[in-house]
């Protein structure tokens, strides 16, 4: 379209909105434009990445967009109601005719992008319970094992590493190496909270660094690093920058220290505390031994002298000597009794001798058999029959006349 716009002639839609374009964008006081109102009208369309939204006043709106290229560099989110300072420039959009502010860079107004997106994000997490006291974990009392996350150059990992070596030198510290701020330190942080409380090793975890600015603590307010630390199996105590600084992870952690070294004192028991506690303990048992032996000492003399009066060895031994004296009395009826039935078993056996055929035939007797068949008289015998004579020193065969 040439500079005789204003002459008759008939133009379409699409020109008219080209040439109006065309305008704007050579317009040098609206490129590069700077302006202050209320976001509403919101649309923020995820799957391109792209804000949409009105910018208005008291008196008067604008059509905006912020492209995705844009938009990733936002620290905060933008919300309905929120005063902001914008920078962009002004053109027309040619399908519709309407024109509209291109932002390129938004900030809030009178809170820096950094301090906002810190308390979005520390509203969120508190809205979901990730700050709630019922979730954290008490520290261990007596700790083993100690995981550190911070710089191995800083002045932190020194700080915590005198005084745990002051306070508690039997456990035994692990220091895993991150970057504690730029780019990437977040994720390395949070792939650090995640090993330790994948191996189960450590009793205790310590994360942090030395004092800074926002932006450079800036990756302890990261939302993947705060769920890391909240679904962490082992207790976290967080110990970023100096005691007036406040980050996400302090609020999540089961512990906030307002020092890498208070940090370390809050991790571990001193060992001098413990020895003093343990002598005082010592000294309390004593001393309830004392008095308990005190209070029971009378008591101890009446039962001690009814032991003396019922000793039972003393009763042992009368029931021995009674025992022996009896042993003895059985002794002298057994022998009585032996000597008696010696006496009556050589009776016996003097009739048995005096009755014992042998001992008659040694005094000239003999016995006369015939077919083993003690002969008593001689009518029992006949010529000519076979008998046997036993004498005491033996035997004949004779025939009978």
């Amino acid at each position: 379209m040439n500079n005789n716009f204003y002459a008759p002639k008939i133009i379409s839609v699409y020109e008219l909105n080209s040439y109006l374009k065309g305008l704007l964008d050579k317009d040098p006081n609206l490129q590069y434009v700077f302006l202050s109102g209320e976001i509403s009208n919101l649309t923020d369309h995820y799957s391109s990445g792209h804000i949409y939204l009105s910018l208005k006043d008291s008196k008067a709106v604008i059509k905006a967009v912020m492209f995705s290229f844009n938009a990733r560099k936002l620290r905060f989110k933008p919300q309905n109601g929120m005063k902001v300072l914008v920078r962009g420039r002004v053109s027309v959009y040619e399908p519709s005719g309407q024109y509209q502010l291109y932002i390129e860079d938004m900030q809030p107004d009178g809170m820096g992008a950094l301090t906002l997106a810190y308390e979005q994000l520390k509203e969120k997490l508190a809205a979901e319970g990730l700050f709630s006291k019922d979730h954290k974990k008490p520290l261990p009392q007596f700790p083993e094992k100690i995981s550190v996350i911070t710089s191995p150059t800083g002045a932190a990992i020194q700080d915590i590493r005198n005084v745990l070596c002051r306070r508690w030198p039997y456990a035994d510290v692990e220091l895993i190496p991150v970057l504690v701020q730029g780019e990437g330190s977040a994720s390395q942080l949070k792939d650090a909270i995640n090993k330790v409380s994948n191996e189960h090793t450590s009793d205790v975890v310590i994360i942090g660094r030395g004092g800074g600015s926002i932006e450079d603590l800036w990756s302890f307010n990261d939302e993947e690093l705060a769920r890391a630390i909240y679904n962490c199996s082992v207790p976290v105590i967080s110990a970023v920058g100096h005691e007036t600084d406040f980050t996400i992870c302090d609020f999540v952690a089961d512990m906030r220290a307002p020092t890498p070294s208070a940090a370390a004192e809050l991790a571990v028991p001193d060992k001098e505390e413990q020895i003093e506690f343990l002598l005082q303990q010592r000294q309390y048992m004593f001393s309830i031994w004392d008095r308990f032996y005190s209070s029971h000492i009378s008591d101890i003399k009446v039962i001690s002298s009814k032991l003396e009066t019922f000793n039972p060895a003393k009763e042992f031994n009368e029931k021995v000597l009674s025992l022996n004296n009896l042993g003895l009395r059985l002794k002298s009826v057994s022998e009585n009794e032996l000597s008696k039935k010696e006496r009556e078993i050589s009776d016996v056996k003097a009739r048995l001798f005096s009755l014992d055929p042998v001992a008659i035939l040694k005094r000239g007797y003999s016995v006369t058999t015939k077919d083993n068949v003690i002969i008593h008289s001689s009518a029992e015998l006949k010529c000519d029959d076979v008998v046997d004579i036993r004498f005491n020193d033996g035997s004949v065969s004779a025939r009978i006349i």
